[in-house]
């Protein structure tokens, strides 16, 4: 136990994700009104943490935005205080590690502890924070629900609705044009977003990360549907799947995120080899940044409203080096060494995987 915090700092880390403002609100409304804390926004995640952006969070600004997607403090996936890109000569960059900023702007501003929202990369900065003596709290985003330790992310339920009404409108289509329509979706290395939207969606191929598929396989299930007289067909392909020769595709490198590789174009790749492979037209569909708008669901909603408070009580009571998560139904706070020892993937027998392999949806596994 740490000691009880009266001036709380809060960043939103990362990628953005609908339920972002309902964990800065529920944050900076319980340490305000139940422990008389203030709250500091710091603004573009880690970002604003090395270059010394922040601002008090007031009552007016925290009021009507639980439904408003994004974050109002803003964020980025580059902010990495180890490993952060500085411009040394005009057009080059340089990797440094500039974390003494951080630190100082932590001493300078007076903030007792630190509330970081955000991802496996968050957390994992998170814990080197607290290990230079950051009394830190986390709470996992992400809509990839890749945390460890954790049953579930905000974040991700948004993000499964969106992949299943796409899915609803483009089988309209497909069926229509007698189409294969392939929707390529986020999750880097995890499968989670393509195996619940997928089945919700009604996917006839679901190809994940964490299982191989072949590409015989997909075939012979688009085939299969054909010759029944089902003449379209719906795949659903996470961007982290490996192809059969166990290569991932990778759409650019950016040196400026700690993991520089940036997933993207599995869809059209897969697209193009089942046409090739089975003679019906196919098309792809990358959902993309679709999939992080908009306004998050209700249960999001509830979801990030559990965590910040959680998230408060831990920061103002003195509860450090933590990470709250959900854990068969009731939030509790798990040592951060645990959040970050392991990525959440898909189990190939998980039990959803197994229901739809019972309902006739193919991995492309057998």
């Amino acid at each position: 136990m740490g000691f009880p915090a009266q001036r709380i700092g809060i960043l939103t880390g990362g990628g953005d994700c609908p339920g972002l403002n309902g964990v800065i609100r529920a944050v900076a409304k319980t340490a305000q009104g139940t422990y008389g804390a203030a709250t500091l926004g710091i603004e573009d995640g880690f970002e604003g943490l090395v270059e010394g952006r922040m601002h008090e969070l007031v009552p007016r600004e925290l009021s009507g935005i639980l439904a408003l997607g994004g974050t109002i403090l803003g964020t980025s996936n580059k902010g990495d205080p180890w490993h952060y890109p500085v411009e040394t000569a005009p057009g080059k960059l340089e990797i440094q590690d500039v974390s003494y900023k951080a630190l100082r702007n932590i001493e300078r501003w007076g903030i007792d502890a630190l509330v970081a929202v955000g991802g496996d990369g968050t957390m994992h900065i998170a814990s080197r924070l607290m290990a230079a003596g950051v009394p830190v709290v986390g709470v996992p985003k992400t809509i990839d629900n890749d945390v460890a330790a954790t049953d579930v992310t905000f974040g991700f339920d948004t993000a499964v609705s969106v992949v299943s009404e796409a899915i609803d409108r483009l089988t309209t289509t497909a069926s229509s044009h007698h189409r294969v329509m392939v929707v390529e979706v986020m999750g880097r290395y995890a499968g989670w977003i393509a195996l619940m939207g997928g089945v919700a969606g009604g996917a006839d191929v679901i190809l994940l990360p964490e299982i191989p598929f072949r590409w015989e396989h997909v075939f012979r299930k688009v085939n299969e549907r054909h010759a029944s007289g089902k003449r379209y067909s719906i795949v659903c392909v996470a961007e982290g799947a490996r192809l059969p020769g166990g290569g991932e595709v990778i759409r650019e490198l950016d040196i400026r995120r700690t993991d520089a590789k940036q997933l993207g174009g599995i869809g059209a790749v897969v697209a193009a080899e089942i046409q090739a492979g089975t003679g019906d037209e196919a098309r792809v569909v990358v959902l993309g940044h679709l999939q992080r708008g908009g306004s998050p669901t209700a249960a999001d909603r509830l979801l990030a409203t559990g965590y910040g408070v959680a998230a408060a009580h831990c920061a103002c009571s003195g509860q450090h080096g933590v990470m709250v998560a959900m854990r068969n139904g009731a939030v509790v706070p798990v040592p951060l060494a645990e959040a970050t020892a392991s990525q959440r993937t898909v189990p190939p027998d998980h039990e959803m995987v197994r229901a739809a392999r019972a309902v006739g949806t193919s991995f492309g596994d057998a």
